[in-house]
């Protein structure tokens, strides 16, 4: 029996989770987006303010999460396309490198994401991320 082929961007959206997870910084990452990206990320536990960033803010941003985790995993629930949109669910699982707040170097967050991308040219040129995070403890 053949497996059903995903839609082309839900591949380059799981690639790019992937990339992300593997801590991904650069050209390394930048090619999963078109130059005109933003990304927002809603308000949640780590940024209650929420954030929204172009291309060389979401590339600054790597950078940064690089410094604060040792390691991070996705896993893929459920990916979904309709026309140049992509809805994704995960769970998110990172490690701190370094202390947050009261929390020691090691410890392990956890949160569970929906993640809406939308393509242009086959690259992200929209992320809207809903971060729901487990209590941080």
């Amino acid at each position: 029996m053949t497996a059903t082929p995903r839609h082309p961007n839900v591949e380059t959206a799981v690639r790019y989770h992937a990339a992300v997870a593997s801590q991904a910084t650069g050209e390394e990452l930048a090619r999963f987006f078109h130059p005109d990206a933003v990304q927002r990320e809603y308000p949640n536990a780590l940024a209650p303010d929420g954030a929204v960033r172009d291309l060389p803010a979401i590339l600054a941003a790597a950078e940064r999460g690089r410094a604060v985790l040792s390691e991070q995993a996705f896993d893929i629930v459920e990916a979904v396309a309709a026309g140049d949109t992509v809805a994704l669910e995960a769970v998110w699982r990172g490690t701190l490198a370094v202390p947050l707040g009261t929390l020691p170097a090691g410890h392990e967050l956890r949160a569970r994401l929906a993640v809406f991308l939308e393509f242009r040219d086959g690259r992200i040129v929209a992320q809207r991320n809903y971060d729901c995070f487990d209590r941080l403890a």
